[in-house]
């Protein structure tokens, strides 16, 4: 008898009529969002490092004011603190304005072509291809989960 843990999980199971550029569609958009999602990270490292900076020139501040600086202490506080790192945007609203602007329309997009194209079915691409790449029967091989009871 054939263990119920091989072969594609129902969710993940290529729907009839779905063709193989379709499915290869769909993992070229799946990758593609994937990259963003990866740049998006970067963007909230920008984001979190630039704030972290600017919270670590209140130190740099002290600092000049006490070494007898006081117009660099202020020349830090007035040009630097606070500052805008493009016109009118501190690193937030830069966030904000990717994540309204073309991260979440790219995720809708996607989600829309998947619900319509592969009648929702996510990863199709990856899920086939880890089909033909695993060991059939080997316990490390399985096609989804294993549960503590077999």
């Amino acid at each position: 008898m054939k263990d119920q843990r091989d072969g594609t999980d129902r969710g993940h199971r290529r729907p009839d009529g779905v063709s193989d550029k379709t499915v290869e569609a769909l993992g070229a958009l799946s990758k593609a969002l994937e990259t963003t999602e990866r740049a998006r990270g970067r963007l909230y490292d920008f984001h979190q490092l630039t704030g972290t900076a600017d919270l670590q020139l209140d130190r740099a501040v002290e600092l000049l004011d006490e070494a007898g600086h006081p117009q660099w202490a202020q020349r830090v506080r007035t040009e630097i603190l606070g500052r805008n790192v493009i016109p009118g945007h501190w690193t937030f609203q830069i966030v904000e304005s990717y994540d309204a602007g073309y991260y979440r329309p790219f995720q809708e997009l996607k989600t829309g072509a998947v619900r319509e194209l592969a009648k929702g079915r996510d990863h199709l691409y990856e899920a086939e291809m880890k089909e033909t790449r695993r060991t059939t029967g080997h316990p490390d091989h399985t096609a989804g989960p294993t549960t503590p009871d077999g």
